[in-house]
């Protein structure tokens, strides 16, 4: 019977000890994929940045009559440009028949004309994307012969440049204390691992061991933690990774494969520095205290 019941118990401490375990290792894991999840979203917010600013176009309206050649001209002089990423022509009959679509009517049989002129609809790389950059270019371009108007919406291009300025400061605060919450959380996660056992930590001075003998194996049971959530974390992410290649083509891109081997091994890093320090510390607090203040 006394038999049977050590058995049932030592059972049951084993449970115990292999569900901390695994809590920690996830704990871990979970923290470390907020990190990887960090640079991911720094690794990106600058294309996400380009991608909204290069989607800003703005039409340059042409005279009427123009000959088709000169409007092909024309074009072919804007394509050339170092700072036009792309560029449409679109027909006045085009122009008319979208403009119909959004009416719900067609205005050019009530009107009996036209009244629409072609345009050529232009695009412009990221960087000269901005107010002043495009104030420029809207002169430069009212020079062509062709031209009769630029048109754009200024407020629009203030008012997303203003807040593109606001998300990289707001995403630069989150990650600060993203990485700030993640240490807290990792050195808490080893602290109660360690806590766990510091009776063992005492009955090992208690028969002489030296504090290094007994740091030792803390410090590599901590750091094998660190290196298993680093790589549960990494596949995460590479399921994420996946996940967002499918869904948002072209907004975003994981391609830079250097990058993305320097992030993983950064996270990797991340896990055993941290889990590491923790243990060091953890261990170190409890090789100071004496036997009767271990209950408290």
């Amino acid at each position: 019977m006394a038999k049977g019941g050590k058995d049932k118990t030592s059972k049951s401490f084993k449970n115990r000890l292999r569900s901390s375990y695994f809590t920690t290792i996830l704990s871990i894991s979970l923290v470390l994929f907020l990190i990887g999840l960090m640079g991911l979203l720094l690794l990106n917010s600058q294309r996400l940045s380009d991608y909204v600013k290069e989607n800003i176009g703005f039409s340059v309206i042409l005279k009427d009559n123009i000959k088709e050649v000169d409007i092909i001209r024309l074009q072919k002089e804007l394509d050339a440009t170092h700072y036009i990423k792309s560029t449409e022509y679109i027909p006045k009959e085009r122009a008319a028949r979208e403009f119909s679509e959004e009416l719900g009517e067609d205005f050019v049989t009530f009107l009996d004309y036209n009244p629409l002129l072609a345009s050529i609809e232009v695009k412009l790389y990221a960087g000269y994307a901005n107010p002043d950059s495009i104030a420029v270019i809207e002169g430069s371009f009212q020079d062509y012969a062709q031209v009769k108007e630029v048109y754009y919406q200024k407020n629009l291009v203030h008012l997303i440049n203003d807040n593109l300025k606001r998300i990289s400061f707001y995403i630069f605060i989150f990650s600060l204390l993203l990485l700030l919450i993640a240490v807290v959380l990792i050195n808490n996660t080893i602290r109660l691992s360690v806590y766990s056992k510091r009776f063992i930590i005492n009955t090992m001075q208690l028969v002489g061991a030296t504090n290094s003998f007994i740091r030792r194996p803390f410090m590599y049971n901590s750091i094998f933690q660190g290196l298993l959530g680093a790589a549960i974390a990494i596949l995460l992410l590479l399921g994420l990774i996946d996940v967002a290649q499918k869904e948002l083509s072209g907004v975003i891109s994981f391609k830079e494969y250097e990058l993305l081997s320097i992030l993983f091994a950064i996270v990797v890093a991340v896990g055993i520095v941290l889990t590491g320090i923790s243990a060091w510390f953890a261990v170190n607090k409890y090789l100071r205290m004496k036997a009767d203040e271990l209950y408290y």
